[in-house]
């Protein structure tokens, strides 16, 4: 009970140094969103008075005239509420609103794809490490190599050989312009086809790392002991690579799978910008390009607390699935 409640506790002082840090970075960074949004109303022709300037002040709270720490104590308690704020850059929509719109696109998109490449590799690497020094070891530099190419640079040659050569795909969007999104066959439809190419983008990205990571953990498995024994006692092969080997050679990739799945929900900021994906990646890139705290806050909230979520969960279920892990923290 000991080895949980330690895990717990760590995680919540983890949580306050993040929002913490998610409180004063924003505040270092040069720029200002009052000044963006005072821009964007001279340019339609609106008021610029001081009050106009100062309302926007209050509103944002980047003048509020209070000291740094009652600043930092109102923020910890919006953020126990819930209210992250006004965006800027999609003013006058609350952040939550902002993150609750491009969320789901980027947890089902970068979720399916982190999932897809996770047991793909997983498995390849079980099968290339049990038969190791065969012609399969090939697949190991052929991914390798594909895992190491530039991330945009793999984005866009798909994009110029599926989308722009072949037009199997489309270039760019999550859905045809012309749907309202909805729960109906045809928007789903739409959704699956824009998400096919950046999705394939990702796995095969990804799926060099989990197939190294498992076949070099599957080399080291098989020459154990216990191995020796369940091959003694005549026990197929093919139960002695997926109960005994494979089953603790896996255990190092799922804490970094779950690391993984807590980085899902950041998305992937590079492949959403050259698919133009309306996901949570593009909505980030947005608030940095016009100083949108805000939305910045929210964003990096949600990432922290996925992440910590992500690894606090393994965690746990690590301590079940290896009892050696919790046995000097009783």
């Amino acid at each position: 009970m000991r080895y949980y409640a330690r895990k717990l506790g760590f995680y919540l002082v983890a949580l306050w140094a993040a929002l913490t840090l998610n409180f004063f970075i924003p505040r270092l960074m040069p720029g200002n969103p009052v000044d963006t949004l005072m821009a964007k109303l001279q340019q339609r022709g609106g008021a610029t008075d001081p009050s106009v300037r100062r309302s926007y002040e209050l509103l944002l709270g980047t003048d509020t005239g209070d000291p740094l720490i009652g600043q930092y104590l109102s923020y910890l308690a919006n953020m126990v509420r819930g209210d992250l704020g006004v965006s800027v850059s999609v003013f006058p929509t609350d952040v939550s609103t902002v993150i609750a719109d491009a969320l789901p696109w980027t947890v089902v998109l970068v979720g399916l794809a982190t999932l897809m490449s996770f047991l793909l590799g997983i498995g390849l690497g079980t099968l290339v490490g049990w038969k190791r020094g065969t012609w399969l070891d090939s697949l190991v530099p052929a991914t390798t190599v594909l895992a190491a190419v530039p991330y945009f640079w793999l984005a866009l040659i798909l994009v110029a050989i599926f989308a722009s050569t072949l037009k199997w795909f489309p270039l760019n969007g999550g859905y045809d312009v012309i749907l309202s999104p909805g729960w109906n066959g045809e928007f789903i439809a739409s959704a699956v086809y824009h998400g096919t190419l950046p999705a394939l983008t990702i796995v095969i990205s990804s799926v060099g790392g989990w197939l190294l990571g498992m076949r070099n953990m599957m080399v080291s498995t098989v020459s154990e002991d216990y191995i020796l024994t369940a091959r003694a006692k005549g026990l197929r092969d093919r139960r002695i690579m997926t109960r005994y080997a494979a089953r603790n050679a896996v255990l190092p990739s799922v804490a970094g799978f779950a690391i993984s799945l807590g980085f899902v929900v950041s998305g992937s900021i590079i492949t959403e910008q050259v698919f133009s994906y309306p996901g949570i990646g593009s909505r980030l890139l947005q608030a940095v390009e016009n100083n949108d705290y805000a939305l910045m806050q929210g964003i990096f909230l949600v990432i922290t607390v996925a992440v910590l979520g992500a690894n606090l969960v393994v965690d746990l279920l690590y301590g079940l699935i290896d009892p050696r892990t919790r046995a000097g923290n009783r």
